[in-house]
Parts: C-alpha cells; sequence; structure tokens
C-alpha cells in the first residue's frame, strides 16, 4: 500500500462517557431497509429463517479461504495453496453449520465437486487483482463498531484492513458477485462507506482507500472518501435509524417491489405478490438492546 496523506479531524473520538445505546444496526440491515422496509421486517423483526443459497455459501466459503491464506508465510500464498485449502475449509464450515449441507438438496451428484471447483475459480480471480506475498493485513475478518447519535452502535465485519507505515488505512472488501455496472456503484460503496465511518469515530483517521475486489470479473474498485462526506454520511445513517424507528412504533413497514424481488425468500407474505405478513412480534419485556428484533446478527462473508 502506498504511504499517502491522511484527512483527520479535531475530535473525531466519541466521548469519555459511555453513551445509552439503545440500539445498534448494521450495513446489511440498513441496506435491507433502503431496499424494502418490508424486507428489513421480515428479516430483523420477524426474523423469518432463509434457506442459504449456493451463491452465499460460496462466497462465505472464498471469505474462509483468503482469510486463511494470509495465515501461511508470505511466499507460501500462492494459487496453488489457496486451492489447497478450499476443502478443509468447506469440511470446517459444514461442521460449525450444518445446515450448509442442505444447499445440495436435490441437486447433481456432481453438485459438492463443481461448488469447490467454482470456489476455486473465483479465487483465480483474486490472484489476478492483488500479489498476497507482498501484503501482510492488519485485521482481518474483525468486527468493528462505534456509537453515533449517542446511543445508535453501528457495526460490521471488516473483511480486511491494511495499514501503511504512516497510518494510513486501506478497507478492503472481497464481492464474489459480479461488478456492479456504474448506476449501482453507490450501493456497492454504502457498506464500505459504513466501515469507515466507525474507522474516523473510533481512531481518528479516514481510510485513505476502500477498495472493493469483485472476484468474478477480476475487477477492482477504489474510492477515497473525505472527513466532510462521512459527517455527511453520518447524518444519512442516523436519518435511516431514526426512519426504521418510526415505522417500528408505527408498525409500518411497507413492500418497495423492484427487480430484486426476484431473489427474495418471503414473496408469498409480501403483499406486493398477494401475501400477508405475519402479526406483528410483540416486544419482549427487558430485551438486550443489542440482540433484540431490531439488531440482527451480523455474519462475516454472509452479504456476497
Amino acid at each position: 500500500m502506498t504511504a499517502e496523506p491522511v484527512t483527520t479531524t479535531q475530535s473525531p473520538l466519541p466521548a469519555q462517557t459511555p453513551p445509552t445505546v439503545r440500539a445498534s444496526l448494521s450495513p446489511s440491515r440498513a441496506a435491507d431497509f433502503k431496499t424494502c422496509p418490508l424486507l428489513y421486517r421480515f428479516r430483523s423483526i420477524d426474523r423469518l429463517p432463509e434457506r442459504t443459497t449456493i451463491e452465499q455459501a460460496r462466497g462465505t466459503l472464498v471469505h474462509a479461504v483468503l482469510e486463511r491464506l494470509f495465515d501461511l508465510p508470505a511466499a507460501g500464498r500462492t494459487p496453488a495453496a489457496a486451492g489447497d485449502l478450499v476443502a478443509p475449509q468447506w469440511d470446517r464450515l459444514v461442521t460449525e453449520q450444518p445446515e450448509l449441507a442442505a444447499i445440495f438438496d436435490g441437486a447433481e451428484p456432481a453438485g459438492p465437486v463443481e461448488f469447490l471447483r467454482s470456489a476455486a475459480g473465483l479465487l483465480e480471480g483474486y490472484f489476478a487483482v492483488e500479489d498476497p506475498t507482498r501484503l501482510e493485513p492488519a485485521e482481518r475478518e474483525s468486527l468493528i463498531s462505534a456509537v453515533v447519535d449517542e446511543e445508535l452502535l453501528i457495526r460490521g465485519y471488516l473483511d480486511r484492513l491494511d495499514v501503511a507505515p504512516d497510518g494510513a488505512l486501506r478497507v478492503v472488501d472481497y464481492k464474489t458477485g459480479g461488478a456492479p455496472r456504474e448506476a449501482f456503484e453507490a450501493r456497492a460503496l454504502f457498506q464500505l462507506k459504513f466501515y469507515a465511518l466507525v474507522l474516523w469515530r473510533t481512531r481518528g483517521v479516514v481510510p485513505r482507500v476502500l477498495r472493493l475486489l469483485y472476484l468474478r470479473d477480476a475487477e477492482v474498485l477504489d474510492y477515497t472518501p473525505d472527513a466532510d462526506e462521512l459527517v455527511r454520511f453520518e447524518r444519512t445513517v442516523v436519518a435511516l435509524w431514526r426512519a426504521i424507528e418510526q415505522a417500528t412504533v408505527r408498525q409500518d413497514f411497507r413492500p418497495r417491489p423492484s427487480r430484486l424481488c426476484d431473489w427474495c425468500s418471503h414473496q408469498a407474505l409480501c403483499p406486493s405478490f398477494g401475501g400477508t405478513p405475519p402479526p406483528f412480534p410483540v416486544a419482549v419485556a427487558g430485551a438486550d438492546p443489542l440482540r433484540d428484533a431490531r439488531s440482527a446478527p451480523v455474519t462475516p462473508g454472509a452479504d456476497e
């Protein structure tokens, strides 16, 4: 990573007195509400089960392999070594999350073999855009968090954080899907701006580079934020959360039909498709505000 100046402000760090946190928000859940308020409700309030897709499982596997790749000595981080990690990492994931094995239900006998082969193919895309023998990440699959607006905890998992000798930060996110068209780049960068805001508020440093690595297409998208932009983004996140709170109080989460409905697991319950949502859940007295219906778990590698 090339050393470059870092943008800072006089007082980006949180106050010394711990604020009273009422709820938390991850970039995935925030994106759900932006995409479709009813989808947010189904996932974060109703917590309806969703079957893991092959694409999601493949993304989780590739993230696991790339995390373990940097456990190897620099000279050993080769395409062959990454390929050798695929099957063992899948076995580990299935042991830890047995439900993942269900992705092959109804598949052809060669399905598991083809699945591992396709994951290895995405790793080839990684080596086409980066040389891991020249990198020493500061953090991998790291959960970071910060409090904004004195009461909202924003949090998420970084795929990778690189730190230059001069302290400059580069946030790297692996994407196993295809690179978005220009019109959708803002949506792709929303997650990384979320992370940039957390890092700025907790470490006093605006990341120099936000980098998206699209492994399928072997493409790199770099973006350079600044402090003023992150101030505006923070206001956007807070406004988004207030809209979620209002919708919760009113129990009013309306569908927002789009092309993304084709991939939704909940069409049978959606009014846009003739369905009826379940009764709104009753709040549980004394629920932990960081784990109740308003703060669904954050899972690394699950947003691909």
